[in-house]
């Protein structure tokens, strides 16, 4: 079994990238090798955040961006502290499906939304917690419009201009911190792509148990 000190793993990429398959693949790879880990996405895993959940991906609701991206660091400042930080302090894995880095893609990189701004709000609605690693699974907009086999929410609906910004700005975060976040290619086989996210998670969980 491991024993590891708290340490924080997201996933992120642009709708239809294959997030919650490869989640589902290490999860199941955690409970195999005993992992003590939590499961959690944004915006969601609180009541509250749940709630937020609905109206932000509602179609039937037109937001102002600073009222979606408020919304999203209200879901996030009830994560942090109602799941987030507990778990880490307790010394398990936290596997995320998205945190900080959507939002400066989505709102600031697609959306135009100041990206200082975005970081500021980010800081104080995270308590100042960032990802021990962030896997980047990064895929053409054209291949992920093909993927998408369930009717579009707010965020999916939006148009293919946006959603290349949103993959532009993801490649420039992971440019700027190559050490945190890791980019893959979403286009390989699943088992495979799988595999290399466990390698970098496996590694983290090895140097965070022996740190301890």
């Amino acid at each position: 079994m491991f024993k590891t000190r708290g340490t924080f793993i997201t996933l992120e990429g642009i709708d239809g990238c294959g997030k919650s398959t490869q989640t589902e693949m290490l999860i199941n790879k955690f409970s195999e090798l005993g992992v003590d880990y939590i499961q959690v996405r944004e915006p969601g895993g609180t009541a509250a955040g749940e709630a937020i959940r609905q109206i932000l991906l509602d179609n039937r609701y037109s937001l102002l961006l600073q009222t979606e991206l408020l919304l999203y660091m209200a879901a996030r400042s009830e994560l942090t502290e109602e799941i987030i930080i507990p778990a880490l302090k307790a010394g398990k894995v936290v596997l995320c499906d998205r945190f900080t880095d959507s939002t400066l893609a989505y709102q600031g990189y697609g959306g135009g939304a100041n990206l200082e701004w975005i970081r500021i709000l980010n800081n104080n609605a995270t308590c100042g917690i960032t990802p021990d690693l962030t896997i980047l699974l990064d895929l053409p907009v054209e291949d992920a419009l093909k993927r998408r086999i369930n009717k579009a929410d707010r965020m999916e609906s939006k148009d293919y201009h946006f959603h290349q910004r949103v993959r532009l700005g993801y490649l420039e975060l992971a440019s700027v911190e190559p050490y945190r976040i890791k980019v893959l290619k979403a286009t390989e086989e699943r088992d495979s792509l799988h595999f290399k996210i466990w390698a970098l998670a496996e590694k983290l969980i090895d140097d965070s148990k022996r740190a301890f």
